[in-house]
């Protein structure tokens, strides 16, 4: 006999076990000889390791279901029990498909960590309440981490998504451009709509933003904040300077999770301005609770060629740099080709 716990984290657990934990019994009824205990946000399980090894690949595919349909049935239960207990050869090839799943898009398609490094992510993210994601453009670092903020909200681990980048072009002093505040900053966060646009119909996406659910600012805007139950991100997080980037850090409040996504190659702050993406990395390092995840071109899920452009402007740094400082790649925002959506693949 065998006995482990597994913690719900991306799942509302009161619809993920049933009312009177009613799933959760059927579950135990088709494996007579495990014991399940719910507690909170967990589960404990003791039995032999075959059974607890199906129960846990029946739990992570009811999750899946609950978070692409926002709630379960009786049926679903029984039908993702059926497809695990009958020994068909399907589970071991379902299994594998439905693995890192993050998100069902509206059209249908599946967006899921795909490379190791993405895979990595994922599982950081699941266990830190801090992570960064540092690596090249095309890597899937934003939209993987928008991914993640969308599944956190409509499994109600969160109340409400925060996503912000530095304007960095303009300085934050945006009073010169035309328009409203939502006009002159929509440029800078073109991108962060983009990935949400492919994740959220976008009547709901409008009512989230229209209540304040979803957020999208320029990362000057956070100043004075204290974020409750909320995902936030920091996009482009290189062109953050060292005190916005303390200041982003103390923003959270209970029960918040934030993910820094950048690409220390791309920075577009002022030649004696230090990054407060490469400070944070010197002075986190080691933090309990905060999680580096760095990424390369076998990343990259954009055109083939970006792979190589990459590694060219890195071959490129390495050399120029024995003779002299490495000139600042121009930035280049991710779009939703970072993407780790099926339909884009």
């Amino acid at each position: 006999m065998e006995e482990k716990h597994i913690q719900i984290r991306n799942a509302e657990p009161l619809l993920l076990f049933g009312f009177n934990d009613i799933y959760l019994r059927r579950i135990e009824a088709a494996f007579p000889d495990t014991q399940i205990t719910a507690r909170g946000n967990q589960i404990f399980l003791k039995g032999n390791k075959e059974a607890i090894g199906r129960i846990e690949r029946i739990v992570d595919e009811l999750i899946t279901l609950l978070n692409r349909n926002g709630n379960l049935t009786e049926n679903d239960v029984d039908t993702v029990l059926t497809l695990f207990t009958t020994g068909n050869g399907r589970t071991a090839a379902y299994a594998k498909d439905t693995h890192n799943t993050l998100l069902f898009t509206p059209s249908g398609g599946v967006i899921r960590a795909k490379t190791p490094n993405q895979i990595a992510f994922v599982e950081s993210a699941s266990q830190n309440d801090i992570v960064f994601a540092i690596g090249p453009a095309g890597t899937g670092k934003t939209y993987t981490a928008v991914a993640l903020a969308v599944s956190a909200l409509k499994s109600r681990q969160v109340k409400r998504i925060v996503l912000c980048r530095p304007a960095v072009e303009a300085g934050e002093r945006l009073g010169f451009l035309p328009g409203d505040l939502k006009e002159k900053v929509d440029p800078y966060l073109r991108p962060l709509y983009d990935a949400l646009e492919d994740m959220l119909p976008l009547d709901k996406l409008k009512g989230y933003v229209d209540r304040h659910i979803v957020e999208i600012v320029p990362l000057a805007y956070m100043r004075g904040r204290t974020l409750n139950s909320a995902f936030v991100i920091l996009d482009e997080a290189q062109n953050a300077t060292a005190l916005q980037m303390k200041m982003f850090l103390t923003r959270l409040g209970a029960d918040s999770r934030a993910i820094i996504t950048g690409d220390l190659t791309q920075t577009d702050l002022p030649i004696h301005s230090k990054s407060g993406l490469v400070e944070a990395v010197e002075i986190l390092s080691g933090v309990s609770g905060i999680d580096f995840v760095y990424f390369d071109e076998s990343d990259v899920l954009r055109h083939r060629l970006v792979k190589e452009i990459i590694r060219a402007y890195s071959d490129a740094g390495n050399n120029e740099g024995q003779n002299g400082p490495v000139s600042t790649v121009p930035s280049d925002p991710p779009t939703p080709s970072d993407a780790t959506n099926d339909e884009e693949s």
